[in-house]
C-alpha cells in the first residue's frame, strides 16, 4: 500500500503508538541475532507456529549435529527430523528446509549463500526470498531484518498482528501475510532499519506483556485511549476489568 493512499490520521496514530511503546520499552532495542542470512532463514523456518524457546533449541541442535548447512542439506531427512523434534511439525519442516537449501544452492550455481542480498534493494530481496518454497512475508522480513544484513523490513508475528488489529491499524479481518505491507507503509519512509526493527519489537512485546490473547490487561495499557478494542472491552467489563487483569497475571 503506497503511503499516499494512507490517511494522515492513521499514520499519525501509528507514530504515536510507536513513540509511546518505545519510551516504555526503551528503544533502541538491541538486535537479538547477529547470524548470517542463510542461518536466519533456517531459524525462521523452524519458528513457524513454534515457541521461541523450542525453535531456538531445534536450531542449536542442528548447529551441533551438522558441521555446516551443506551437511544438513545433504543428510538423510530422518536425521534432520530427529534433530528438530523440539519444534512443531518436524516431519514437515525437515524436508521443507532441505528443499529450500537445495533451491538456494541451485540458484547460486552451486553456492549456498544469501550474502548477495546485501547489495539488493529490500523489495527485490524480499521478492526473491518469497519465491522460495514455503517462504512468506514474515520469513522474508525476518531474514533481512534479524540477520546481519540489517535490512529495513518489518516482520509481523502473531502478537504484533493482534495488537495492530485491536488498535485499528489494520482491519480485524486482515490476515497476517497481507498485514506486512500495510503496517510497513504506515511507518515514516525516512526511518532506518533500527527504527523499523524497534517498531516490530515494541508491538510484539506489548502483545506478550499487556495485550495478550486471553484476558488482555486493558486497564494497565498505555495505549487504551488509542484502542477501540480496549475501550469497548472496558466499557462492557465495567468493574470486572481489574479482576481480569489479576487473572491474566496469575496465569
Amino acid at each position: 500500500m503506497p503511503a499516499s493512499s494512507l490517511s494522515s490520521d492513521l499514520q499519525a496514530k501509528a507514530l504515536e503508538i510507536h513513540q509511546r511503546l518505545c519510551e516504555h520499552y526503551h528503544c533502541p532495542i538491541k538486535y537479538f541475532h547477529t547470524i548470517d542470512p542463510l542461518s536466519e532463514l533456517v531459524s525462521s523456518l523452524l519458528s513457524h507456529r513454534t515457541l521461541n524457546r523450542d525453535s531456538g533449541q531445534a536450531f542449536r541442535t542442528l548447529r551441533e549435529r551438522f558441521a555446516n548447512w551443506e551437511a544438513m542439506r545433504d543428510a538423510p531427512v530422518a536425521e534432520v527430523q530427529e534433530a528438530i523434534t523440539a519444534c512443531t511439525w518436524p516431519e514437515q519442516k525437515a524436508p521443507r528446509i532441505q528443499q529450500v537449501l537445495r533451491e538456494v544452492t541451485a540458484r547460486g550455481n552451486g553456492v549456498m549463500s544469501l550474502e548477495f542480498l546485501r547489495d539488493w534493494p529490500v523489495a527485490e530481496a524480499r521478492a526473491w526470498l518469497e519465491s522460495l518454497p514455503g517462504v512468506g512475508p514474515k520469513t522474508s522480513a525476518a531474514v533481512l531484518s534479524f540477520s546481519n544484513l540489517r535490512g529495513r523490513a518489518l516482520p509481523v508475528d502473531s502478537h504484533h498482528h493482534r495488537v495492530a488489529a485491536r488498535l485499528g491499524l489494520i482491519p480485524a479481518t486482515m490476515a497476517v501475510g497481507p498485514s506486512h505491507r500495510v503496517l510497513e507503509a504506515q511507518l515514516p519512509p525516512q526511518w532506518d532499519a533500527q527504527q523499523v526493527y524497534d517498531n516490530h519489537q515494541v508491538l510484539m512485546r506489548h502483545g506478550k506483556d499487556t495485550c495478550t490473547w486471553r484476558a488482555p490487561r486493558c486497564g494497565a495499557c498505555i495505549l487504551l485511549d488509542l484502542c477501540p478494542h480496549g475501550q469497548a472491552r472496558m466499557g462492557t467489563a465495567g468493574a470486572q476489568g481489574p479482576a481480569e487483569q489479576d487473572s491474566d497475571q496469575a496465569v
